[in-house]
């Protein structure tokens, strides 16, 4: 029994047991004209309870009456993954044709516009039929594509994918994007997530550049492009995560919400060239609307390997929430971090994320910061801190005193040792640290 047969049985049985001690037994000719109320429920109640089914257990409504037979084959949404596909087989030629099978016949019977197209099993490699699926879905409306092949190498997407003009939302998993000559770009597309990808440098850039609507843009772990040029005049939330060179924002004057981590230690890779200017300063010359900022692995340690000023020439008079992983260890991280931390006078949330593979297990010599370093610094706006994976070493606390004595409306600030073994030692610092805040609350987490 499908799981809406199950929840409809349960509530109507205790509906009928509560009616049957009130109501008189009914002749044989009263209940056979009594009305199928599954059969006869509205069509927007119908859509809307197959819309909250597997596409699994939507197909399977076809046994409740004679009307649901082929209520399913008007779904806009299909979702073929491991909820729906269920191959107890752990053969792989099985589960290939097992699968085919499935997809094949659901595209069959299906009647009407597909606005979703979902291809997501645990199982699934890149096969060539699902060539045949993309074209069939070309042809169509359809506005979501989905495709993760978690098996085997990069699939070759087909031309007929850069067919699909009506497309508002792309996300691919594992494959090789190569598009045709005659690509124009997707002129309505609002989201594109790019996950384990490889595809050329002036593929990438020329993507980006013919999406003219693109509002939200993922990109993790790619490979064939390292200059990361965006020209996005939609673009409100970025997110990226691997190796690459460079990145240039070109008319992101909307950008709101980024996160980026760049997956190399410059310091051992001597193939990215340091420039001349300032990294940081036209980092944030392109992001004057950003609120939420995520600095990730190795980001940091690139935007303050050449010039690190003292304050942006802009403020970031939007950021309300920056997160950053840092090395406490390194002195341009930490002025990079300051420089950011002066330009962001509404600054609401901070978070501060040691590099642990870069932190020393003991304490040890370090250059540390002058009192100058930390003048002109003041956090009029900041509520809540939270700091992890730090060993006390005296940078790491001199930055925390720092962040206490200059924030006089903080209301929590948590910190987390990197190990159980500097615990009580870096608890007792705490303790000692001056507040500018009265309602400052400093709690400590265990490792």
């Amino acid at each position: 029994m499908c799981s809406f047969c199950n929840l409809y049985y349960h509530v109507h049985l205790s509906e009928n047991i509560f009616q049957k001690q009130k109501e008189q037994p009914k002749v044989p000719c009263q209940m056979e004209m009594e009305v199928d109320r599954i059969s006869n429920l509205p069509g927007h109640i119908i859509d809307k309870v197959l819309s909250l089914l597997t596409l699994r257990d939507a197909v399977r409504t076809c046994i409740l009456s004679s009307k649901w037979r082929y209520k399913w084959v008007n779904l806009t949404t299909l979702v073929f993954d491991n909820q729906s596909v269920l191959v107890s087989s752990q053969d792989p030629t099985i589960i290939k044709n097992k699968l085919v099978k499935i997809v094949d016949h659901v595209l069959l019977l299906h009647n009407g516009p597909i606005h979703k197209f979902k291809l997501s099993h645990r199982d699934l490699q890149g096969v060539c039929d699902i060539d045949r699926w993309i074209l069939f879905l070309s042809r169509g409306s359809v506005k979501e594509f989905i495709l993760e092949i978690w098996k085997g190498q990069r699939y070759k997407l087909p031309s007929s994918l850069y067919m699909c003009e009506k497309l508002s939302h792309l996300e691919l998993f594992n494959c090789l994007l190569k598009p045709p000559l005659a690509f124009n770009g997707f002129k309505i597309l609002t989201s594109l997530d790019l996950q384990h990808i490889t595809m050329d440098q002036d593929v990438f850039e020329d993507m980006i550049y013919k999406c003219p609507l693109l509002e939200r843009l993922t990109l993790m772990n790619f490979e064939g492009f390292a200059h990361l040029k965006i020209h996005a005049p939609k673009l409100t939330f970025f997110d990226i995560g691997g190796v690459f060179e460079d990145v240039n924002f070109e008319k992101t004057l909307l950008l709101s919400t980024v996160s980026i981590g760049l997956y190399v230690n410059i310091g051992n890779d001597h193939e990215l060239i340091l420039g001349t200017t300032s990294k940081l300063i036209k980092f944030f010359a392109s992001l004057p609307s950003i609120q939420r900022l995520e600095i990730q692995s190795f980001f940091l340690k690139f935007l303050a390997s050449d010039m690190v000023p003292r304050r942006l020439p802009s403020a970031c008079m939007d950021l309300s929430y920056l997160s950053l992983r840092i090395n406490f260890n390194d002195m341009d991280e930490c002025l990079a971090a300051l420089c950011i931390l002066r330009s962001s006078p509404c600054l609401l949330e901070l978070e501060l994320l040691a590099r642990p593979d870069e932190q020393p297990a003991v304490k040890v010599p370090a250059q540390n910061l002058q009192e100058e370093d930390y003048k002109s610094c003041f956090f009029t706006q900041l509520r809540f801190v939270k700091i992890a994976g730090v060993f006390g070493v005296p940078r790491e606390l001199n930055f925390i005193n720092f962040l206490l004595s200059n924030s006089p409306m903080l209301e929590r600030m948590s910190v987390k040792p990197a190990s159980q073994d500097v615990g009580w030692e870096l608890l007792k610092e705490l303790l000692r640290f001056r507040r500018a805040s009265v309602y400052a609350e400093i709690i400590y987490l265990d490792p």
